[in-house]
């Protein structure tokens, strides 16, 4: 019996088993069970077996999609637009402070899932009622994050290709500022943020590698004696494996991590000191992306 990645608007996706005998391809519209009713998505691909879930009985594919199903479907966003702007009249009526992001309804219109963001809590209690009494259906609200409104709404990231969130990653990782200095990034800001205006994904993913490489070599603006004199580390370059060493009174000396070793083991290198780092305008802009 084989399991299916589906998407659904938003870039949602979740795994499917196929239940009977269906002839599914990657690019086949189905009908899948959902929550209290049915749900229409687009076949991504073959689920991997590391991705299987005990619990996946409950999840299946209902039948594939037919030419009145998409006529449905059109309807369906036609009607979302709708409520978009109707919900929008309900939140100034209440007052809130929310950002509505986007309407999403289920293929059979057995509920309506409104999306939102907001700094904090909201009592929407009032503006559920509202919406309920004017759809007669099923309502949920659902608070998410900045992330996940720039993953619903896809988009392009700073290296030219499709945001990772919207494309492949399945969740969302924390992400530090100390990732960033760990890979020797200039600490901009401009330069660190993605569309949703945190902190790159990315910045994750060779992690494992630097926090492996960067104890075998000494930090930047520690100071340091060498056997021709006292300097200062102003680059590691651990690709290259080679450290630049500003030396007070002659110049530039490039040493090899092998060379570095081997100098420590003959007591020809030592860290004096390791100054601690000094605050700039560009870190206070950076805690603020690290959300």
């Amino acid at each position: 019996m084989n399991a299916y990645i589906v998407a659904f608007k938003g870039n949602r996706k979740n795994l499917f088993i196929n239940s009977g005998d269906l002839k599914i391809e990657t690019g086949s519209y189905v009908i899948v069970q959902a929550e209290r009713g049915e749900d229409f998505g687009k076949i991504l691909r073959l689920a991997e077996p590391s991705e299987l879930d005990p619990n996946i009985e409950n999840l299946k594919i209902l039948r594939l999609g037919s030419d009145y199903d998409l006529d449905r479907m059109v309807f369906n966003r036609q009607k979302e637009d709708e409520t978009y702007d109707e919900c929008l009249k309900f939140i100034v009526k209440h007052g809130l402070n929310m950002k509505l992001v986007d309407v999403e309804y289920q293929f059979d219109c057995n509920k309506i899932t409104f999306f939102f963001t907001a700094e904090k809590r909201v009592d929407f209690r009032e503006l559920v009622k509202d919406l309920a009494a004017t759809y007669r259906t099923r309502i949920e609200l659902r608070q998410i994050g900045v992330r996940d409104e720039t993953k619903r709404f896809d988009g392009f990231g700073l290296c030219g290709r499709r945001q990772c969130c919207s494309g492949w990653l399945p969740e969302f990782t924390t992400v530090t500022t100390q990732m960033a200095r760990n890979q020797n990034l200039a600490m901009n800001p401009q330069k660190l943020s993605g569309n949703c205006g945190r902190l790159l994904c990315c910045l994750r993913y060779e992690m494992e590698f630097y926090e492996e490489v960067i104890p075998l070599y000494p930090p930047v603006g520690a100071r340091c004696m060498t056997k021709r004199g006292s300097g200062k580390i102003i680059k590691v370059d651990i690709f290259k494996e080679k450290v630049h060493i500003l030396l007070d009174e002659s110049g530039e000396l490039v040493m090899n991590i092998a060379e570095l070793k081997k100098a420590k083991t003959r007591g020809e290198f030592k860290v004096s000191d390791s100054p601690g780092r000094s605050q700039t305008p560009d870190d206070e802009e950076l805690k603020k992306l690290q959300g």
